[in-house]
């Protein structure tokens, strides 16, 4: 285990919205909006953090405190901080080597990371950076055989955590990617390359690291596929779609940890009860699946009242600072997660942004818990205002 990290935070870059806007001026527009845009009108992007923001908390002042501790206790691990690193696929468009920047953070600050499928690192040299402590989430493949070998690999590579993803049926319809050329199959257009044109340190830092590619997939993909052959592999490679005949060979398998990552009402974390998952992330990738769905935090809070004694309830989506970490766990989640917020960090920061990116967080979240008089994170349900 690594010793604990010491907080690093760039005074210049205060706000997960200072870091924001700081990565839109570093990556080209199109790598940019990629991170950025949810689906269609962007309206569940905006309704998730909208809404986690009206939760309000009840501070007391005049309580004995004893001080406050975020360390939480996650599937028999006690981690720094009660948010992980969330999967984000073609982390490496973004921003050159983000994965493996971000993995190392997350072990040195001991919080999780969750590495996608669909990520530009592999799961061995992920975990070999995190000594096994990497979490992978899993998108189903079309075949068995390739979703046995990915789940063997994920074992070898001793990932303590197994997620399964089951909020992508379709590819959400996102207008911005249509128009930047990064649909499936994807084309580098030069409006595209007038961007990188822009962009020097992006692009000779993708120059040295080399053009950005599934690793994970690698073993399994034709050589020297164009785009549009790449676009037709991952296609005819992934179904997205899940039920439970496809969970229960997958929980038969898997002797570690199971999570089911996209639950959005009480029928499908019923079914993950039934099926005896260990925990579920209640998440609407992010909104960029369905912009008529709900915001994450409306079924969270009905979910974790009458399942949360019988498994691990967390949540993703929405998600940008240590008091949207409050308000969520004040909601009922016992973890969460975020993904944007750590890409813009590094977009912005390069190899110091994962530092401070969970630095700042902490700090912010540890301010949060003083300020209410809160000391550990399973008592923030106590100070939620009721509506």
């Amino acid at each position: 285990m690594a010793k604990k990290k010491e907080i690093q935070i760039n005074s210049k870059y205060p706000s997960v919205t200072d870091l924001r806007n700081r990565a839109a001026s570093k990556i080209p527009k199109f790598a940019f909006e990629y991170l950025d845009g949810g689906c269609n009108e962007d309206v569940n992007l905006h309704k998730n953090t909208a809404e986690i923001r009206e939760v309000e908390l009840k501070p007391y002042y005049l309580r004995k405190h004893e001080g406050s501790r975020m360390q939480t206790e996650l599937f028999g691990h006690t981690y720094d901080a009660p948010f992980g690193i969330a999967p984000v696929g073609l982390q490496g468009l973004m921003w050159p080597n983000a994965p493996e920047i971000l993995a190392k953070s997350a072990f040195e600050h001991n919080i999780p990371f969750v590495l996608s499928t669909v990520s530009t690192s592999s799961i061995e040299r992920i975990s070999e950076l995190t000594q096994g402590r990497a979490w992978f989430q899993l998108y189903h493949p079309t075949e068995n055989i390739l979703r046995d070998d990915l789940i063997k690999r994920a074992e070898a590579a001793e990932c303590p955590v197994l997620v399964i993803l089951c909020d992508v049926p379709t590819f959400g319809f996102r207008p911005r990617d249509v128009r930047n050329g990064l649909a499936m199959p994807p084309k580098m257009s030069l409006k595209n390359i007038i961007q990188v044109l822009g962009r020097p340190e992006w692009a000779l830092k993708t120059l040295v690291h080399g053009q950005p590619n599934f690793e994970t997939m690698k073993p399994y993909m034709p050589k020297n596929l164009d785009l549009k052959q790449l676009g037709k592999f991952m296609d005819e490679t992934f179904s997205g779609r899940l039920n439970e005949e496809k969970i229960k060979p997958i929980r038969d398998m898997w002797k570690g940890k199971l999570v089911l990552k996209g639950v959005a009402n009480e029928a499908d974390a019923e079914t993950a009860v039934k099926l005896g998952l260990d925990g579920i992330i209640v998440s609407n990738h992010g909104g960029r699946q369905l912009d008529a769905g709900e915001s994450t935090i409306k079924p969270l809070s009905r979910i974790a009242a009458t399942y949360g004694d019988q498994l691990t309830v967390m949540m993703d989506s929405g998600l940008r600072s240590g008091p949207d970490v409050a308000r969520t766990l004040a909601s009922g989640a016992k973890f969460t997660f975020m993904g944007r917020s750590f890409m813009y960090g590094v977009a912005a920061l390069g190899n110091k942004g994962g530092d401070h990116t969970i630095s700042l967080l902490k700090t912010e979240l540890q301010q949060v818990m003083e300020q209410i008089c809160c000391e550990k994170t399973s008592d923030f349900s106590n100070f939620l205002i009721q509506k």
